[in-house]
């Protein structure tokens, strides 16, 4: 009896030790691993990259009005229409095609006699009727120099307003890939250049933030959180910039 005694506190001592030594061996293992992903979640390396690249604008807008007044609105209308003709026959000597064009709607403003004070009365003085047309063209050149000549339509009679040409670049999307590979390039040398002066090498990428796209003339220095989208210039630069976390091994 008492040696079964003795056997059985044997067991329970010899059970006791290995549940001992499982939970510190645990311990370590569970601490390792630990230290193990502390040490992959801080040291990481955070750098920002940029791509620019100069781009010509491959599309032209440009817009030109013109307006008649008169005190029959009948009259007004018609002198507008002759106008409208006018116009679209100037352009399509230019080389643009009607499929080029955008005519707008008429726009009415009636016109109020004023009193003595400068206020409008009820009588109706006369009536002003204008009306746009606006050229969209791959052909930027042609457009560039078509908005320069325009003050030819006034020699002619036609009180025209010529805005400035807006060029544009249609193949954005695409030109979006490219510069974002470019940047994210550029980040990676500039984290590889850091890490390897301490000694370290980059892993792979932790995480990855695109920034806002700037599309400005090509001497200007102007930034914006939103992005900048230029299209008073023919010539563009466009500067595409990434924040990228690396791990460091």
């Amino acid at each position: 009896m008492e040696s079964g005694r003795v056997l059985r506190n044997s067991q329970i001592i010899i059970l006791g030790v290995c549940i001992a030594f499982a939970t510190v061996a645990s311990s370590v293992i569970l601490s390792r691993g630990f230290m193990k992903l502390m040490k992959f979640t801080k040291e990481v390396i955070s750098v920002t990259g940029s791509a620019n690249k100069l781009i010509t604008s491959d599309l032209a807008t440009w817009d030109i009005s013109f307006a008649r007044r008169n005190t029959d609105l009948a009259a007004a209308y018609q002198d507008l229409k002759k106008d409208l003709d006018r116009v679209k026959s100037y352009l399509r000597s230019k080389g643009i095609a009607d499929s080029e064009m955008v005519v707008s709607q008429v726009y009415t403003v009636t016109l109020y006699k004023k009193n003595s004070d400068g206020y409008d009365t009820n009588e109706i003085e006369g009536y002003r009727l204008s009306q746009s047309v606006t050229v969209r063209s791959p052909d930027v050149d042609r457009i560039t120099a078509l908005s320069r000549g325009s003050t030819e339509l006034i020699n002619e009679g036609i009180a025209v307003n010529s805005s400035a040409p807006q060029y544009f670049y249609t193949k954005i999307d695409e030109l979006k890939v490219e510069m974002l590979a470019r940047a994210t390039e550029n980040a990676k040398q500039r984290a590889a250049s850091m890490a390897k002066s301490t000694g370290n090498r980059i892993g792979t990428i932790r995480s990855a933030k695109m920034g806002v796209f700037q599309i400005t003339p090509p001497t200007s220095t102007d930034v914006s959180d939103y992005g900048e989208n230029d299209t008073s210039s023919l010539e563009k630069k466009v500067m595409a910039v990434v924040s990228v976390t690396f791990a460091i091994e």
